[in-house]
């Protein structure tokens, strides 16, 4: 693989927020910044140096964009598989078209974890009531996932083993599925790996993971489930992404049953669990991200501090009255951050910003945390 030096391109597919702090750290090394997206003034596109607007299958706009970079990766995984091809033709695509492929679809994740050797929740292929029917007779209480298109909670129906299949899977729209069995566990858990061209991997700190409403709500790193978990957490992360031949960055969500780990979701990209690391490791998940596509060095990211994050969403802005949340509340306190994300239109459960804290130790962070996202909404 050739090393790409400060002063080339970096192209990314999508323009959210995950764009828009990997374009902050690629502007912070030198790099110019492309962003190709669907959509138009986009966070990404406030701090890139050229926003490509287009529809994924718009052929000539696609390879005009990839003609004008040095690499291109993702900042989420629903770019379609076509338009990473594209790209390949034109310049490197980190992660591969193939990573995609799994990413995007619930039942190859599943299947992939498997045939490498790492544990996942039982789960059956759907495609019918009469699936549903036998899936739940099989497994017994579980949750039924569309295999595509789902994120943050969507597409997703917890199943009792009472519930009418039929009614159930009309809910779906008919799509294909996967039905997992219900898993009663103990911590929901993440780990961000960075892996080079060369086969280098370097993980993150295991992070304990809290959500509410299917959406993240705190992260807290490190997670403080002892040296077996974490070790099983790590191991699974990394033979994920080995198995997955990804260069780049992957965060693979698991689940914590007594001291099992088993492997839930793969994101190839960065995550919204690994943003504290933009405020309390020495080197971010963004820039890692930067580093391993483009082939300079990966170097063991050191946590600087105990640290919790938590998700701005929505509903703050919408609850916060005629004058809007109270920034001056959060800006005032000392070892806490404020990252926002350049949206206009707040809405109910949408990513708006976080804020981040270090403390002494992990559970004073999240208490200050969460307290801190409480003063947002304090009396002006």
């Amino acid at each position: 693989m050739n090393v790409l030096f400060p002063g080339q391109v970096i192209g990314i597919l999508g323009s959210g927020q995950l764009g828009r702090m990997l374009a902050y750290e690629a502007r912070r090394l030198g790099y110019g910044v492309r962003v190709y997206s669907p959509e138009r003034n986009t966070p990404t596109g406030a701090v890139s140096d050229v926003e490509t607007v287009g529809d994924w299958d718009d052929r000539e706009r696609v390879e005009a964009f990839a003609s004008g970079c040095d690499v291109i990766t993702y900042e989420f995984e629903n770019v379609p598989t076509e338009t990473a091809d594209l790209c390949a033709k034109h310049c490197p695509v980190h992660p591969g078209p193939h990573v995609l492929q799994v990413a995007q679809d619930r039942l190859r994740e599943k299947q992939a974890a498997a045939r490498l050797g790492c544990s996942v929740a039982d789960f059956r292929s759907v495609e019918s009531s009469a699936d549903l029917e036998a899936a739940i007779r099989d497994l017994g209480a579980g949750v039924l996932k569309t295999a595509r298109s789902g994120y943050d909670g969507k597409g997703q129906q917890s199943v009792e083993p009472s519930d009418d299949p039929s009614r159930v899977w009309q809910r779906t729209g008919g799509v294909r599925c996967v039905y997992e069995r219900r898993v009663p566990f103990d911590a929901e858990v993440s780990v961000v790996v960075a892996r080079s061209a060369l086969g280098r991997t370097v993980t993150y700190p295991v992070i304990r993971n809290v959500h509410r409403n299917r959406v993240l709500d705190v992260s807290v790193c490190p997670a403080g489930l002892g040296p077996k978990v974490e070790e099983a957490a790590r191991r699974t992360a990394v033979g994920m992404a080995e198995g997955l031949d990804v260069v780049g960055v992957v965060c693979v969500e698991m689940f914590v049953v007594g001291e099992e780990v088993l492997m839930n979701e793969v994101a190839p990209r960065p995550h919204n669990s690994g943003h504290w690391s933009l405020d309390a490791a020495d080197v971010s998940q963004f820039e890692m991200q930067l580093r391993a596509v483009c082939g300079l060095p990966l170097v063991e990211p050191q946590l600087r501090a105990p640290c919790a994050m938590a998700n701005l969403l929505g509903e703050i802005w919408l609850e916060s009255g005629p004058n809007g949340p109270r920034w001056d509340a959060v800006l005032s306190r000392p070892r806490t951050r404020l990252h926002l994300y350049g949206k206009t239109d707040p809405r109910p459960l949408r990513k708006m910003g976080h804020v981040t804290v270090w403390a002494e130790d992990t559970a004073e962070a999240e208490r200050q945390v969460l307290d801190a996202r409480t003063s947002l909404l304090g009396s002006p």
